[in-house]
């Protein structure tokens, strides 16, 4: 249908002026009927409605897009530097404000040295008091055992254990506090991983099962990230 359409408008095309002389016609007549010519020939160009409206869309296509480059910069391991290579971050542009950090680990003890530990009939001691101690250490010495950590001036730290009978377990919590330029996270988790390592070592020799589990951050304030806990 449309080499129809330009067969029957060739004859015309080559017969018609498509730009006569300035005596008759200037050039805006000449353009404007030259239009007209190509409108017969392949008919009305699309409204500019669904040109607009393709423009539209394809803008907010693009709006949506976001470039991985961002994303990546945005989700990178600060300790790791532009070449791949670890590294210390600078924590010199930060904020001072004050910062808390709260840790939990379990020890599984299971029911014969549950019942030892109540009673403080482990041979090595009292293993509650010990562990609670070694975890206030370990707290202190966190940049020396994590090579990447900071070394922080802490304010204050708390450990505590806790016999729970249900599943004769050890319920340890540490928190560590500073008021300066970087988090303490790493040092409430170092109290208590340590502070149950403790416990494992005081009673290993009455059973091999005993388990730690379940390291994880549990709360932490301060710092550009604001606050921040598991239980929301």
């Amino acid at each position: 249908m449309f080499f129809q359409r330009v067969a029957i408008a060739l004859p015309l095309l080559r017969t018609r002026r498509f730009f006569c002389d300035n005596r008759s016609h200037n050039l805006v007549n000449a353009i404007d009927e030259l239009n007209k010519e190509m409108e017969f020939v392949f008919g009305e160009p699309p409204p500019t409605t669904l040109a607009s409206s393709s423009n539209d869309q394809f803008k907010v296509q693009d709006s949506q897009f976001v470039s991985p480059k961002t994303a990546e910069n945005e989700d990178r391991l600060t300790h790791v530097g532009s070449k791949g290579e670890a590294q210390m971050v600078d924590v010199s542009p930060k904020e001072t404000s004050k910062r808390i950090a709260i840790a939990s680990c379990k020890v599984i003890l299971g029911r014969k040295v549950f019942d030892l530990v109540s009673v403080n009939q482990i041979a090595k001691g009292d293993v509650l008091s010990v562990a609670r101690i070694a975890g206030i250490s370990a707290a202190k010495q966190t940049s020396n055992l994590i090579p990447l950590c900071h070394n922080i001036n802490l304010t204050h730290v708390r450990v505590d254990l806790t016999l729970n009978p249900v599943d004769c377990s050890i319920q340890i919590e540490g928190e560590t506090a500073t008021t300066g330029k970087t988090g303490v996270e790493m040092e409430a988790m170092t109290a208590v991983t340590i502070a149950g390592l403790t416990v494992y070592d005081m009673c290993k020799a009455a059973s091999k099962d005993i388990q730690i589990t379940d390291v994880k951050l549990q709360y932490k304030t301060g710092g550009k990230s604001g606050e921040w806990s598991r239980e929301k």
